[in-house]
């Protein structure tokens, strides 16, 4: 029993970390790695549903400011970007995730565009991004390459520093 036990304390982290490529991106987080552009794609918006957010959320306080821009749009705007993936609607992490990135918007908003992406409303960028599982965060630099990743729920000590690094690295770039 011993041996057995010990077999599976060496086999169990070695399954866990075989899904982790070097990147830190998992299986269901989608195709793109750090440093790769990533491909537009148009995603609903406010306008394109007259308004109506019940169309484009499942999430029950949504923030108008992260439905303004389709996804294809926002990469013109010569702004980063934080797009989330997340359906509250079927997903607590998710709900608890988009309250954390309202504070990020209230922060950030004026230099990053926000967007949200609801598997109901938007499966196009799921499907674009390969996004299995949820939430999913990525940032993305202003010239629409992947700068971080996170799959599940972010924390603030995690992001705050991301998109401080996401600004800092825009500023270099010209």
């Amino acid at each position: 029993m011993s041996r057995l036990f010990g077999i599976l304390i060496l086999l169990v982290p070695s399954i866990f970390m075989a899904g982790c490529d070097g990147n830190f991106s998992m299986g269901g987080g989608g195709v793109f790695k750090i440093g790769q552009e990533v491909t537009p794609v148009k995603t609903k918006t406010l306008a394109d549903v007259n308004g109506d957010m019940s169309k484009l959320t499942s999430y029950r306080y949504p923030d108008p400011r992260m439905y303004q821009l389709s996804f294809d749009k926002a990469l013109k705007e010569d702004k980063p970007i934080v797009l989330e993936f997340a359906t509250p609607g079927h997903c607590t992490q998710c709900d608890q995730q988009l309250q954390l990135l309202k504070v990020m918007l209230d922060k950030y908003g004026d230099k990053v565009n926000f967007l949200h992406m609801d598997q109901y409303y938007n499966p196009e960028a799921y499907d674009v991004f390969q996004v299995r599982g949820e939430p999913w965060t990525f940032l993305i630099t202003k010239d629409g390459k992947v700068d971080y990743i996170a799959p599940g729920r972010v924390l603030y000590q995690e992001i705050d520093p991301a998109i401080q690094h996401l600004l800092a690295a825009g500023k270099k770039h010209g």
